[in-house]
């Protein structure tokens, strides 16, 4: 399939958002955008994992008696990094320029739902190098507009990283949000919220004890006919890693059915990755309510991917999942069976497949939909109209 001529790309943007918006431009320096108008419509590009990479980050010493076997991914990000990320970059900067020639499209920010760097340096001066290479990077770029992001496991992961992250991405995210409403800075945690358009964001830190107070108080002051909660792990297990949902275990249980219940009754839309996987759900709860759930990934081995492993209609959504990665734990398999005997009956629609790239979402008063591109290119693979999925 042949990326879309601009014209058409304008036309497909177009057709999915319709008002006014005038979108902040963020130039690679440290100053705060300008300030900004706001309408009902607009779009966004979205970034799944992203696991930013040099071999210098790492202490080898560190590396070998702690995390021995993560040397292989680490040199396959480096190379990523090296190779495809400036492609992916490249993409969505063309993305985003011919979206603000439209005013029915402008574009606030890029989205990016964690794992934006990949951790495991051995200390905290080599995870704020990491950390501030890879915001040098995304600078450099000059995506013309914000970037702002969620917390991925990878990004505290190692000695002196959750402090790194503190030190560096807080500040970083808190000089993008600057011009948005909402409580847009990252304090002790990376709980944050922006509001824009018809659309309310809610950051919520997978890895901090008080993020559930904190999105529950974001949700009580909602205004916005939108919300969109972005969290790194999935809500809602798919895929071969079933465990690896939020809240996923026994004790956590409270937890997740406190967080299951504010998302149904927001009608949340949510946004997260770390599978390294597409997937689109929905997913009912207790009470009554229902979600969306909405995963990409972002880390492309080849510029030219193509999807496989396609799963499709609930009748997918079994514990056969765990089939599209065989040699995964496979001592666990039946402990990850049983997790979608338990999630099957709440699951309304389901989508999966393996397949790297990013998605622009589409945002006006009536709908949010979705295009997803494949690999590092402009190529559309699939539209998702995420709001019929939420029926």
């Amino acid at each position: 399939m042949k990326a879309l001529p601009r014209r058409q790309f304008l036309q497909t943007a177009a057709s999915a958002a319709v008002g006014v918006t005038l979108a902040s431009a963020v130039r690679g320096e440290e100053t705060p955008p300008p300030a900004q108008e706001t309408s009902s419509s607009f779009s966004f590009p979205l970034l799944g994992d992203l696991h930013f990479d040099k071999l210098e980050h790492h202490d080898m010493e560190w590396l070998d008696r702690n995390k021995k076997g993560d040397l292989g991914q680490i040199k396959n990000y480096s190379r990523i990094t090296a190779e495809i990320m400036p492609k992916l970059f490249g993409a969505v900067r063309e993305t985003v320029a011919d979206l603000n020639r439209d005013a029915a499209t402008r574009v606030p920010f890029v989205l990016q739902v964690g794992d934006l760097v990949e951790g495991l340096c051995g200390s905290e001066e080599r995870a704020v190098r990491q950390n501030q290479e890879a915001l040098d990077f995304v600078r450099g770029a000059q995506l013309g507009v914000p970037f702002v992001f969620a917390k991925g496991n990878h990004d505290v992961t190692g000695d002196g990283a959750p402090e790194a992250f503190a030190e560096v991405c807080h500040r970083f995210l808190g000089e993008q949000a600057v011009n948005f409403t909402g409580d847009g800075k990252p304090k002790t945690a990376a709980n944050y919220t922006i509001e824009h358009g018809s659309a309310l964001f809610c950051f919520f830190d997978a890895y901090d004890t008080q993020s559930l107070a904190s999105l529950e108080a974001a949700l009580a002051k909602r205004t916005a006919r939108h919300c969109f909660v972005i969290i790194h792990p999935p809500v809602v297990p798919y895929g071969a890693r079933a465990t690896w949902n939020i809240y996923g275990a026994a004790r956590d249980k409270a937890k997740r059915e406190k967080l299951l219940e504010m998302l149904g009754r927001q009608n949340a839309f949510v946004l997260g990755g770390h599978i390294h996987r597409f997937n689109t759900l929905t997913r009912t709860t207790a009470g009554g309510g229902r979600f969306v759930q909405l995963a990409v990934s972002s880390v492309i081995n080849a510029a030219g991917t193509k999807a496989k492993d396609a799963l499709s209609g609930v009748g997918d959504y079994n514990g056969d999942q765990v089939r599209v990665e065989p040699a995964f734990s496979p001592d666990t398999e039946a402990a990850r069976r049983a997790v979608y005997d338990e999630e099957r009956p709440l699951v309304t629609s389901f989508e999966y497949a393996d397949l790297p790239g990013h998605a622009v979402v589409d945002v006006t008063t009536a709908r949010v939909t979705a295009r997803i591109y494949a690999g590092a290119s402009r190529e559309l693979w699939r539209a998702v109209d995420l709001t019929a999925l939420m029926g």
